[in-house]
């Protein structure tokens, strides 16, 4: 049935709604044939601007891109599939965009701190996650402004044909800067660690070096990163008390300890890299034992490093005894990773893979971001103070 609904109506000859519900023999007569943009047509547009690379028409490709999203029915919604596009590009409800703030005003003085995030297309998460940082950061150096830069193009288009906000990418913040006549400019990189992302924002920076008097980048949320598995630092200490604190709290208990009773782990579970950088999740599996945290695990949507798999992670919680697990997102912003690689309903979704294996009583999710912890706000506030100091 549906192989034929969607075959009739590409076609061109009765709508798709019309078809399926069957209605009587008036609303059964072929509708007459329009010029509107097709599903194929709109999968294209999204499909073009779902790209890491900003162009001169990436702007009007966003538009172009929303407006013909627009002109579709609700049944032609549906149906829209490209290489990356689906209905939720556009139509997937994700929270309030007005709530959050681009931070790209001019006029700003000559000190400048320029937070850098990969970014999430997901509005509440923005403005929970993102937005939180940026705002505890401004309360602590109100002499100087606060700006933003995503370093992720693709949800940067996605932000901007969707929800009209257009945020800046590195080379644009970094230009806004100089255009502005910032003198001193603090770069303060909200990511996990000195992985690939924070590679490239160094990369952008140094060919801004001349461009102003001071410009300093400072560390990434956990700190450096260590040669091995057994280093851990203050900063890793800082983050997973805080996170386990805040997963406890959520959860309805009133200590870890209370939890580990009750035979609950906690599965902190962060996105996972192939840089050599990925030792940092072994040094934070490395920290909560220190800490003796035995009923918390690390894992990692890419399963790498090994350790932090899905099968991996399922096997310790299983092993350990536990029969109750709680997935939260060890990241800055519980966007998609958190939204579908945890918490989806897709066969491949962690919470799926827990659930198929039949080794526990219940499995929940919590899906917020590490940003969105006060204690993880001052810590980025420290790192910035290291240097501006």
């Amino acid at each position: 049935m549906k192989k034929k609904l969607i075959t009739i109506f590409l076609a061109g000859t009765m709508t798709c709604s019309l078809i399926f519900t069957g209605c009587g023999k008036e609303a059964q007569e072929p509708s007459k044939p329009t010029e509107q943009t097709t599903p194929d047509e709109v999968a294209a547009l999204i499909d073009a601007i779902y790209v890491q690379k900003r162009t001169e028409d990436t702007d009007a490709q966003c538009i172009q891109a929303k407006e013909a999203w627009d002109a579709l029915t609700d049944a032609q919604k549906g149906l829209v599939e490209g290489e990356y596009a689906d209905p939720d590009y556009f139509g997937r409800y994700t929270g309030d965009a007005s709530k959050d703030d681009p931070r790209n005003q001019d006029d700003i003085g000559e000190n400048e701190i320029l937070v850098v995030s990969f970014g999430t297309s997901f509005n509440d998460s923005r403005s929970k996650d993102i937005k939180s940082i940026e705002d505890a950061l401004q309360r602590a150096y109100p002499d100087w402004s606060v700006r933003r830069a995503f370093t992720s193009q693709i949800i940067i288009n996605h932000v901007q044909a969707r929800d009209g906000e257009a945020i800046d990418n590195m080379d644009q913040a970094l230009e806004r800067a100089v255009a502005n006549g910032v003198k001193n400019l603090v770069v303060q990189p909200t990511h996990l660690m000195h992985g690939a992302e924070y590679d490239e924002l160094i990369e952008a920076v140094e060919a801004y070096q001349d461009k102003f008097e001071i410009i300093k980048v400072a560390e990434p949320l956990f700190g450096e990163v260590g040669e091995d598995a057994t280093v851990i630092n203050a900063d890793k200490e800082t983050v997973a008390k805080a996170l386990t604190e805040a997963a406890v709290k959520d959860a309805g208990y009133d200590s870890l300890d209370a939890a580990e009773e009750d035979r609950s782990a906690f599965v902190f579970l962060g996105h996972g890299t192939s840089h050599t950088a990925k030792v940092s999740y072994s040094q934070m599996q490395s920290q909560v034992q220190t800490l003796g945290y035995e009923n918390v695990f690390i894992g990692t949507v890419e399963g790498e490093p090994e350790e932090t798999s899905c099968e991996a992670v399922i096997d310790a919680v299983t092993q350990a005894g536990y029969t109750k697990v709680i997935l939260r997102p060890l990241m800055v912003v519980a966007g998609d990773h958190a939204n579908n690689d945890m918490a989806g309903e897709d066969e491949g979704s962690w919470l799926s893979m827990f659930q198929s294996s039949g080794n526990f009583d219940s499995i929940s999710t919590q899906i917020t971001g590490l940003g969105s912890i006060e204690a993880i706000q001052q810590l980025y506030i420290e790192h910035t103070a290291a240097i501006i100091n």
